[in-house]
Formats: C-alpha cells, structure tokens, sequence
C-alpha cells in the first residue's frame, strides 16, 4: 500500500501534529517564503511520488493568507507526482458564502473549491460544513464530518435530566435534533432573521426553555451576535442556566469575553479546528479536540474503507 505523507500548513501546525501522532506518522516539514513582491513560496520539504499526501490547512485568520498557502502546497504536491492529494480542511472559512442573496456577489463557497480542485486536489476531508449544499461545491469527493459525538461526550458527564438543546435558528435545527437525541434531551429553535454579518433579531424561541438548563448548539461562533440575542430571548423565557457549543471557536471581536460575561452562562465549549483562544479572561472555555477523529477518518480514506460507518453522517432531507 502507498505510504502517507502528512504537510500541515502555518494556520494550525498543533492540530496537525496532534492528528500525526493519532496516525504514528511523522509531520513532513514544509518551507514558505516571502518574495520582496510579497508573494508566497511554498515547498514540501520530504518525498511525495505516488505517495497518499494530506495536506492539513484550516481556513482560519488570516484566511486568504492561509488559503494561497494551501492552493500552492496543493500544486506542490501535484508537480511532485504524489498519487492522491487529499486536504484536510477542519474550518472552510468560505463556507458561509454558500448562496446568492443579494444582487451582483459571489458564491464564495463554490469559487474556492473550485480553487482547491483546479490546484490539484484528489479529495477533501472537512468538518462541519456551514450548510449541506457547500458538499455539493466540491467536483471532487468529500468526507463531511461533524463534531457531534465529542461534543455530546463532554455534556453527558453532566446531569441531564433538566437539560434542552436549543438552536440559534432553524437552519441548524435538525443538527441540534441529531444532537438532542445523542444526550436522550428535547430540543427548542430559534426565530432568527439577519440584516447583516453581525445583526440579527431573535424574535422568539420555539420549544419548552422555562426552568430548563439549556445547550446552545451551533455550527460557528464569529463574533457572537446571534448567541448574545439568543441568550436574552432565554433569559426572557425563563431558562435556569445555559451552556453554549460550536465546532468552529472564532471569537473574534471580543465574542468569547461578550458571551463569558454574561452571568448565565456557565459554559463555552468549542474544538480545534480552529486555534484556541491565546487567553481565556472569563475561565469557561473548554477545548476539544478533533485529531483523533481526523486520524480515524484519515485511516480509512488510506485504507479504502467506509468513512460514514465510521462517523454516523447527519440525516438528510
């Protein structure tokens, strides 16, 4: 069998290691440079030929940075012959741009898989996509994971008994539903409706929230508004405590001090894909790691078995 080749790129060097000590394999070296033209040069600094290379890149700040680092360690790794070039996204940062609502933008999501496949990928291995359809982007195959079972893990340490996981909107409902019944808890929405990237109007929650410990799930936390309105329409409904979970733990702006402060709030739990915040000034964040269920799945895209039967994938419409 072909042997692995694992390159991680500058977004996140300690996640890749991380998922390359799950594996037992080294993490290869990669060089990039500057030009005086401020341009990137990037090189694989360990044999590729007809070797399964992954390349690990998370779509985090600064994005384009870390997106044409990863394109050129794509063409790299394709101008050396590698037999499979798989990339390893744990945050696609472009996958918020998944849809055309207003006149004359782009669809940010399409363009940049399109990007990724005309570099030279072979597959991609990303976590918890913003929506279903940006699956639908990549013209190549796509193992799709999501963070549900670390997630779950962690709350079920918890007493549970008064517990209602709630979603920020309807859109990533049937996510909280999958992750209510992995904890055996009812699930609540709520009503959302965005005038911008950091304005949004909860008008009201559906379900049962009144003397209710609560798990606010959601995909990503960016600079926290929709998490901050929804926290005001529990605290209106009368919710007893409440603990918020994302995969993607951006907190940018000040969002992880803006939530941590608010007094109901007993917990913030999000993973790795993307690097932890340097500083926790409000001592209630907690950080789970995904290596071990990337090194699982990267076990398998190598060995040809089924990554699903693995990581029980969402269901679908």
């Amino acid at each position: 069998m072909r042997e692995i080749a694992v390159f991680a790129g500058s977004s996140h060097p300690q996640l890749a290691a991380e998922l390359c000590a799950q594996l037992g394999v080294p993490l290869q070296p990669v060089r990039t440079t500057r030009f005086a033209n401020d341009c990137l040069e990037v090189q694989l600094q360990a044999n590729c030929r007809e070797r399964d290379v992954y390349l690990v890149q998370s779509l985090a700040t600064p994005v384009q940075e870390n997106l044409v680092e990863l394109l050129l360690m794509i063409d790299a790794a394709r101008g050396a012959s590698a037999a499979r070039i798989t990339v390893v996204l744990p945050h696609y940062a472009y996958a918020r741009s998944d849809k055309k609502d207003a006149p004359r933008i782009s669809i940010g999501g399409r363009l940049v898989a399109d990007l990724m496949v005309a570099a030279g990928a072979s597959r991609v291995l990303a976590m918890t996509l913003h929506s279903p359809q940006v699956h639908g982007f990549f013209s190549v195959p796509v193992d799709h994971l999501h963070a549900l079972r670390e997630l779950a893990d962690h709350f079920r340490t918890l007493d549970l008994s008064r517990t209602t996981v709630v979603s920020p909107d309807l859109g990533n409902a049937k996510e909280a539903a999958a992750f209510a019944r992995r904890l055996g808890v009812p699930v609540a929405a709520g009503a959302k409706q965005r005038y911008a990237d950091d304005r949004v109007q909860i008008n009201a929650v559906i379900g049962d929230v009144a003397d209710r410990d609560v798990i606010v799930l959601d995909d990503e936390i960016a600079k926290g508004s929709t998490v901050l309105e929804l926290i005001d329409r529990l605290r209106d409904a009368g919710a007893r405590s409440i603990r918020v979970a994302c995969t993607h733990g951006l907190f940018a702006a000040g969002a992880l001090e803006r939530i941590g402060a608010q007094p109901d709030v007993l917990e913030l739990v999000c993973t790795n894909t993307v690097p932890a915040p340097a500083e926790d000034p409000t001592g209630k964040l907690t950080v789970l790691s995904v290596a071990p269920a990337l090194a699982q799945a990267v076990r398998r895209i190598h060995d040809g078995e089924s990554v699903s039967a693995l990581f029980d994938v969402l269901p679908t419409a």
